[in-house]
């Protein structure tokens, strides 16, 4: 089983704040789940394997970074962090991976009957019994935002949606959100704006076109 136990150049290195302002979540919730599961109960089943310290600071792989998203939402959909755990515990056996929430089969697998979640896979069902129903919408759309590799890892990811030029890929400039097939920070773009400068001029200097502007603006305005 591969494990991403350990910063590597490629794979994308994501921090409590960097998770947060990309995914649009509060940082709270974002910290308590790194340092309460990934580095409690997780930790203890797979050691430091999926956190690491950089400077004080806990950061994660770009896979442990997309799980987070989905099991978070689980919480919030009332589900308990045990039977989130149980079921990521199960599926890393039958998938073979340290990631199962990031695993293509798995996301798509997620049902719901309206009183119990439940996760459908090829060798079985692994029910979560949650407090109140799923709005399964919300991993819907968080599934058509991700590209997955030939292992069927989630690969990249689309903060803003597919029809933005906004990238999450961690084989790019570290792991940074984009503006796909430029390798530009959105924030570059966003202190031009801010300084005065049009969205014209922008673009003509970057070599971009008005919408990817706009896209940079967009997200660093929602960040």
């Amino acid at each position: 089983m591969n494990f991403e136990n350990k910063p590597k150049l490629g794979l994308g290195i994501y921090t409590a704040s960097e998770i947060a302002q990309i995914l649009r979540v509060p940082y709270r919730k974002v910290y308590t789940w790194m340092n309460k599961y990934w580095d409690g109960k997780l930790g203890k089943e797979f050691g430091s394997k999926y956190s690491w310290q950089i400077d004080g600071t806990r950061a994660v792989s770009f896979h442990t970074f997309i799980e987070f998203y989905v099991m978070m939402r689980f919480s919030e959909a009332g589900v308990k962090p045990k039977q989130v755990l149980q079921a990521h515990s199960e599926l890393v056996k039958m998938y073979n991976t340290a990631f199962p929430f990031a695993h293509k089969e798995v996301l798509e697998g997620i049902k719901c009957d309206g009183k119990h979640i439940f996760l459908e896979t090829q060798k079985g069902i692994i029910e979560l019994n949650g407090t109140k129903q799923f709005n399964l919408t919300i991993i819907q759309m968080f599934f058509v935002n991700l590209d997955f590799d030939n292992d069927n890892l989630a690969s990249r990811f689309w903060p803003m949606g597919k029809k933005k030029s906004i990238l999450v890929d961690p084989e790019r400039r570290f792991g940074h959100p984009v503006i796909d097939g430029k390798n530009i920070f959105p924030e570059v773009i966003y202190n031009h704006h801010k300084a005065g400068d049009p969205i014209k001029y922008i673009a003509h200097i970057y070599e971009l076109s008005e919408a990817e502007v706009n896209h940079a603006l967009e997200y660093c305005d929602a960040a």
